[in-house]
């Protein structure tokens, strides 16, 4: 898993980790004009005194340019310095006291998210071998179990399965616990579980404090009792070679993904093998398995490079064999069938990857399957035994095209005659799911802003799909009565910028006066989609429009949009923004006095970014874990992530990079002049964008800033990039920063005072 400051946790797939991430939700209460009139006069009494942070000044000067960081002595590696320690409590201390006259307001949004979770359910359960397995989930636990259940049938799956849950079906079997296991932590988080082939065991990558530093447990998956000795010290990056090996992913000092392990059975941690070291600091290693379950790969990537070795699952004494070769701007990924691999590859000429397949025995030898397309991007593909999917962009959207392959041993020249599968919202998200290599049937997700997570099962033969889980949303929940809509709006160069909207029918009047939230991200070619969240519907009922800019630097449109919004093109993700944010305004989306605008990680900087250069367009803004010191994080190598991400924003220590990053820096550009109402949230253990840069920022802010407009920071001490770790503690998070939003447009009922 290559760290990214990133919108997503640690999951089973591979996520890389960036220093950026993105929101989880955002939702609304029913009001009138009525109701404000206590909510301004309760704003506008004597507030609590805010914390002032001393200033230490620290001289840095590159390139003739002197610039002094008044607060570079809030940075504490270790994390236990008493002063620093001291003033982000009081930071927490003055964010509860303005925020304590609208607690009201936020158990009661917190109670109506709540309300729409259906707190005892499962997954869509995942057939593999012989067993179901699946999530489960029990009303009033924080966190779910790991099943399953045994299949009742030996056929191969089809679209009409469906797992037996009555008296007379199988047993259910609860493999892990997670809420026996966190009973001992304040935070805890499982990165990955993954089942051994034979099925009698499992491997789960446990992090304890937010770190992201994991330790693997291998269990009996039947009994439950340990295998051996805790894995320990490595990322969630783990995948079974085959019963008796496992093999997993450890980071250097500097949280980079360096080496890949090979570590069996019963033996000792000390004595596992290191399948492969990359020495540069440019990249990050990660493992996947082939669909054949037959080989695992080996990448080592940068964020425009990446090349591939191969493991024999049956041969694992004979080590990692090379597959594709390193060369700079080519990247390639792969899966496995029959006596070929299959590998999308991207290079200068073929920027959104063409398809290739080479023999196992003889893998310099490509033929192109699919060519390249300009408007088409391959962003992820899945081979089985007859059949290969793949899921591409255009226009901005995903979609799923299934085609059909000869048979094993026979000749494959190119792909012709794809069915797509249909969908039927403007916007949407599809995704491919992990399916059976053997079987006919594909698994794939999809959900749009009204449409609830659904997963189909997708029959490749005849074209029908099945559905098999849709996401409850309790409460009296009815898609019809919300719209979504795809606008266009047109950056200073020409380029359309797409945008995603969201809101609730006969809610709004849409004359300019509706409260506005508009989302933004815009790095690592991360798609951010147009996907479903519980969460949103408590601003969306309250007569909010929630919107999506799908920026550059972003992957929506392709790989040459996330080009042209990144190195010394990295401003277009921010006049990309504004340029969306003005679209809404004049279309009468929402007005300057309700336009309220979301980023994290990545996305903090975004919105760091645009509020230096347009305080006056935005009401009130909320930057989660932001990445806002760039120059500063990126000149120093020692750190997380640093040297990993020079491909991303540049590397300071050349000219060029250092004046143009200095330009856009949120820390390095706050002005005396009037700022909206923020938010600013942090991690203390924080891997990815440590906690003293926004609390730099938000230090700035307060000297700085000409306004009485709320600035607060909240700094969660026990918890990293990805906030508290259980289901309903992140409910409170987003009720907290709900209120926020609400109170800083004067939009809290009577009865929440």
């Amino acid at each position: 898993m290559m760290l990214l400051r990133h919108p997503s946790q640690c999951f089973p797939l591979r996520i890389p980790l960036t220093r950026r991430l993105l929101f989880s939700s955002f939702a609304p209460l029913l009001f009138s004009p009525s109701t404000t009139t206590s909510a301004r006069a309760s704003m506008a009494t004597t507030s609590p005194t805010p914390p002032v942070a001393k200033k230490v000044p620290h001289q840095m000067e590159l390139f003739g340019d002197v610039r002094v960081d008044n607060y570079y002595w809030l940075r504490d590696d270790s994390r236990t310095d008493p002063e620093v320690l001291s003033h982000l409590k009081a930071e927490n201390h003055y964010t509860s006291l303005v925020m304590s006259g609208v607690k009201p307001l936020e158990n009661e949004i917190y109670a109506e998210m709540r309300a729409r979770i259906k707190e005892d359910d499962i997954s869509a359960p995942v057939r593999k071998g012989p067993f179901y397995y699946y999530e489960k989930t029990l009303t009033g636990k924080e966190y779910s179990q790991y099943c399953r259940r045994l299949v009742p049938t030996d056929a191969l799956p089809s679209v009409d399965d469906v797992m037996p849950t009555g008296p007379d079906a199988p047993e259910e079997h609860v493999i892990l616990d997670k809420n026996v296991k966190a009973e001992q932590y304040d935070y805890y988080s499982i990165g990955t579980f993954k089942v051994s082939p034979n099925n009698k065991m499992v491997a789960y990558a446990e992090d304890t404090k937010g770190d992201e530093i994991y330790a693997v447990h291998v269990i009996d998956a039947e009994s439950r009792k340990p295998v051996e000795q805790p894995i320990k010290g490595i990322t969630c990056d783990v995948e079974w070679a085959n019963d008796e090996y496992i093999v997993y992913v450890t980071m250097d000092e500097i949280h980079r993904e360096d080496k890949v392990w090979l570590h069996k059975l019963g033996t000792d941690q000390s004595s596992d093998k290191c399948l492969y070291h990359e020495k540069d600091d440019k990249f990050s290693v990660g493992v996947t398995k082939s669909s054949s379950r037959q080989y695992l790969f080996v990448s080592s990537e940068s964020k425009n490079t990446s090349f591939i070795f191969y493991l024999d699952v049956s041969k694992v004494e004979n080590g990692l064999l090379p597959l594709t070769p390193c060369v700079y701007g080519i990247d390639t990924i792969a899966d496995h069938r029959g006596d070929h691999f299959f590998i999308t590859r991207r290079s200068k000429q073929c920027y959104n990857s063409e398809l290739v397949i080479c023999p196992v025995d003889n893998v310099s030898d490509f033929t192109v399957l699919l060519p390249h397309r300009e408007r088409v991007k391959i962003q992820d593909f899945q081979t089985f035994k007859n059949h290969i999917a793949l899921c591409e962009r255009e226009h901005g959207l995903p979609k799923i095209t299934v085609f059909c392959l000869p048979a094993i041993g026979e000749p494959i020249r190119s792909l012709e005659n794809g069915r797509q599968i249909e969908f039927v919202d403007q916007v949407y998200d599809a995704e491919l799911d992990k399916s059976e290599f053997n079987s006919s049937i594909l698994r794939y997700s999809y959900s749009s802003m009204k449409t609830p997570l659904t997963v189909y099962d997708y029959d490749m033969e005849t074209g029908t799909s099945a559905q098999k889980k849709i996401q409850a949303v309790l409460g009296g929940f009815d898609a019809s009565n919300y719209v979504t809509e795809r606008k266009w709006a047109v950056a200073f160069d020409g380029t359309q910028i797409p945008i995603s909207i969201l809101y609730r029918k006969n809610q709004v009047k849409l004359d300019g006066s509706d409260p506005l939230l508009l989302y933004g991200y815009g790095s690592y070619e991360i798609c951010i989609e147009a996907d479903f969240r519980r969460e949103r519907l408590s601003l969306v009922d309250r007569g909010f429009i929630y919107a999506i800019a799908h920026i550059r630097g972003g992957g929506e449109m392709g790989r040459k949009w996330y080009e042209n919004g990144k190195l010394t093109s990295k401003k277009n993700t921010f006049t990309d923004f504004i340029t969306c944010a003005e679209y809404l305004i004049e279309n009468n989306y929402g007005s300057r006095k309700t336009l309220c605008i979301n980023g994290r990680s990545a996305g903090g900087l975004l919105i760091g970014g645009v509020l230096n250069m347009r305080p006056d367009l935005f009401k009130a803004a909320v930057l989660g874990v932001p990445f806002v010191d760039v120059v500063t994080t990126m000149l120093d190598p020692t750190i997380p992530l640093t040297t990993s991400e020079w491909e991303e924003w540049g590397d300071p220590r050349e000219e060029d990079f250092y004046h143009y990053m200095k330009s856009y820096s949120p820390v390095d550009n706050v002005e005396a002049t009037d700022y909206p109402h923020i938010l600013v949230t942090a991690g203390l253990n924080d891997p990815r964008v440590m906690y003293s840069e926004p609390a730099k920022y938000v230090a700035k802010l307060r000297e700085r800033k000409t306004d009485n407009n709320l600035l607060l920071f909240k700094c969660e001490l026990g918890a990293g990039h990805f906030s508290k770790s259980g289901r309903f503690e992140k409910l409170q998070e987003d009720a907290f920063e709900y209120a926020f939003v609400l109170k800083a447009l004067d939009m809290i009922p009577k009865a929440s005072l």
